[in-house]
């Protein structure tokens, strides 16, 4: 096996990659840390497909990554048989460079091993590649974004048959066809217009357009309030993103008269040059966007981020006579979306019995009163929506029960059931009906989250995120996670998990690497056996005026950060907040020593 310098070797000289790639790692030959970053790896095949920076090598994404990415996703069609290889794949893309072009490097790879495919004409969305992998009844799907993540960034991720991201299983055995290609040389290649005339490659357009919005028109809500508040002011930016055309489309036919789009945010841009990242979580992405509100006496601004699944917003308010705009946080989005959907189909006659909804672990726990009051069985799952797409799956399409909604706290909502990932346009059709409900009964955004409050008890969630790139930084990340690991292994008494985290008291801790929960409110530690899929996730129970405040430590699946989350619960608002606070500042302190 070569090591990283060797293969860099090749790369920088082989005839076989193009003269661009090879005068950039040559333009490096002197910088041997870059080489390595470069070099020391091959970029990983995640749970969901691909995500890294941009450039030449192999632990980077470029077309000989996504040619590799794409062989191996293949060859495990292929394993399927015939009839999977002529069900194909369908493909689709969005803004960030290389985009169009990684589609379509995918698409003639798949033609090399005689696997069909679907590839969008124009940049489109997660939902709608996940629509369309349902609408051509695709064995699979491939939609090629890195989704907030900042302009250097790019990804590629691999949806399932269902339309629902690729299972553990599925990228395991796509992950060992990969290992086949260690020389990515070995990898078949075919030319573009030669597959297109075959057919192979089936270029797809205005008709999943179509179907799509149709079947976002079925999950409207409340249409007498929507036609009363028809010419409400909305402004929306796309963030230079593929969400423009289709939310724009849903809006227009769900009656929404009087829609502002950020002129400067409006068109495709990889770089995203207006904003310090195209992340609707961000409050500062919505900047432009609140000055259009402003001038246009807007109730309601959002944004979806470039590939369109996670929608953020902000709403009109008045302080001290002064009219601004608050940002939601996206567990307060997600509470008020389920609270709306219930009640609203609960009072038409439409919430059908034995229904669920679904969230993570590591967002609002404030969703359990809500399903209570309607009746609606509350399901939680990991984090990350492949999680919520295969609850549909077993407990919707293959079992006897209703999806209602899902919803993470990272901004990603769901509604209906022929998209299996978050759908930031179904978001914004629903916030935006949501919002001419509210008005139509003369409140706010904020006196409906009050409302929610008042009912439920206030709960306050917030996420620290310690980012570390390259190589030290991931094996930095790994050790943090293996020395909470191993205090808790150490921890012997309550007395001992007063040491865990810092600080505040710990209950209870949900290892999910090792399925088993130690609780530690006895006098001596007690285990059990937890049921979700394993992950590198420790989960700490910390109690509370409700009982359920907790804490959680994991590292991002697409991004090298290590993510801390704190979730507090109360009767009072103050002191729900300043639990928060303390909580959150002793755990990050705590983690901070260990990075």
């Amino acid at each position: 096996m070569m090591d990283y310098k060797e293969v860099y070797g090749v790369w920088s000289t082989d005839p076989y990659f193009d003269e661009a790639t090879r005068e950039e790692l040559k333009a490096i030959a002197s910088d041997d840390k870059e080489i390595e970053d470069r070099f020391y790896k091959e970029l990983e095949f995640g749970t969901g497909g691909l995500r890294g920076v941009l450039g030449a090598g192999t632990n980077r994404m470029n077309i000989y990554t996504v040619a590799k990415a794409s062989a191996g996703l293949a060859k495990y069609i292929v394993s399927k048989g015939e009839e999977a290889m002529k069900r194909g794949v369908a493909i689709s893309f969005d803004s960030r460079h290389f985009s169009p072009e990684f589609a379509q490097v995918a698409a003639t790879t798949f033609a090399a091993y005689n696997v069909k495919s679907y590839l969008s004409d124009e940049l489109r969305p997660v939902p709608m590649c996940s629509y369309a992998v349902r609408y051509f009844n695709a064995f699979c799907g491939v939609m090629v974004t890195a989704s907030h993540n900042p302009p250097k960034y790019n990804g590629y991720k691999v949806y399932g048959e269902d339309g629902g991201q690729v299972t553990n299983e599925a990228a395991s055995e796509i992950l060992a066809n990969m290992a086949e290609f260690a020389d990515v040389r070995k990898v078949k290649t075919s030319d573009f217009n030669e597959g297109l005339a075959s057919g192979i490659i089936e270029r797809f357009g205005p008709e999943v357009d179509i179907a799509y919005t149709e079947m976002l028109t079925e999950l409207i809500i409340d249409k007498e309030a929507i036609a009363r508040q028809a010419d409400m002011s909305i402004v929306y930016t796309p963030l230079h993103g593929s969400g423009n055309k289709p939310v724009r489309r849903i809006l227009k036919r769900a009656g929404f008269n009087n829609v502002h789009i950020v002129p400067q945010q409006e068109l495709p841009d990889g770089a995203f040059p207006t904003v310090r990242t195209p992340n609707p979580e961000d409050p500062a992405a919505l900047t432009m966007g609140i000055e259009l509100a402003k001038k246009t006496n807007a109730s309601l601004v959002f944004g979806t981020d470039p590939d369109s699944d996670r929608l953020g917003i902000a709403a009109r308010c008045e302080e001290n006579g002064e009219v601004t705009y608050k940002c939601f946080t996206g567990n307060q989005v997600g509470l008020m979306l389920l609270d709306y959907i219930l009640d609203s189909k609960k009072r038409l006659g439409t919430l059908e019995d034995n229904s669920f909804a679904c969230t993570t672990i590591v967002s609002t726990k404030l969703c359990a009163g809500v399903c209570k009051e309607y009746g609606v069985e509350l399901q939680e799952t990991l984090t990350g929506f492949k999680y919520i797409g295969e609850r549909i799956k077993f407990d919707d399409e293959f079992g006897d029960k209703h999806f209602q909604f899902g919803f993470e706290e990272s901004y990603g909502y769901l509604s209906g059931t022929d998209v299996r990932d978050k759908d930031a346009v179904v978001a914004a059709m629903l916030v935006c009906g949501m919002a001419a409900q509210s008005f139509d009964r003369g409140e706010t955004l904020f006196d409906r989250l009050e409302r929610i409050y008042k009912k439920h008890g206030y709960g306050f969630e917030e996420a620290v995120s310690f980012t570390l790139e390259g190589k030290e930084g991931i094996a930095k990340i790994g050790a943090c996670m293996d020395t909470l690991r191993e205090s808790l292994e150490n921890c012997r008494s309550s007395a001992d998990a007063l040491k865990l985290i810092g600080g505040p008291t710990v209950k209870a801790v949900r290892d999910y690497s090792k399925s088993v929960r130690y609780d530690f409110s006895g006098d001596t530690v007690t285990t059990s056996e937890l049921t979700l899929p394993k992950s590198n996730v420790l989960l700490y129970e910390l109690g509370g005026d409700k009982g359920i405040d907790w804490a959680c430590a994991r590292p991002s699946g697409t991004e090298p950060k290590l993510k801390i989350y704190f979730g507090v619960y109360d009767a009072g608002k103050e002191e729900a907040q300043s639990r928060l606070a303390q909580i959150k500042s002793q755990m990050s302190e705590f983690v901070k020593q260990y990075l």
